[in-house]
């Protein structure tokens, strides 16, 4: 199993090739591809290896599939027989990101890859 950690918009997401994540929007336009810098750590078939902070020479190469908003959220506040009353909602936008591949050490891991693995076994 090939799998990152990568950080985004302040949180560490942990990501894999061939699948989608929700992470924090992201100021690009649909389509657009983009690149993870900031990667912390890389699972692959040798081993791990972990950064101090980040892993040198790694990249998560990514599109963005769409924009939309998160469930709404309801901030309900009350003083009972105060007359007091308080509502608020408010709904998270995020990006959807499909993970195309995990670059690491000159070496390219795809979900193709990870296909052709498993079949060929």
């Amino acid at each position: 199993m090939v799998y990152a950690i990568v950080e985004t918009g302040g949180k560490q997401v942990l990501v894999q090739p061939g699948r989608f994540y929700d992470v924090e929007l992201l100021a690009l336009d649909v389509e657009a591809t983009l690149t993870f810098d900031r990667v912390l750590l890389v699972r692959h078939d040798d081993g791990t290896t972990v950064g101090q902070p980040t892993v040198e020479g790694a990249a998560v190469q990514g599109r963005i599939l769409q924009h939309g908003k998160a469930a709404k959220v309801t901030v309900y506040k009350m003083r009972p027989k105060k007359g007091y009353r308080r509502k608020k909602g408010h709904r998270q936008r995020f990006t959807r990101v499909m993970i195309e591949s995990i670059d690491f050490e000159g070496r390219s891991f795809t979900a193709e890859a990870k296909a052709e693995a498993v079949s060929s076994t």
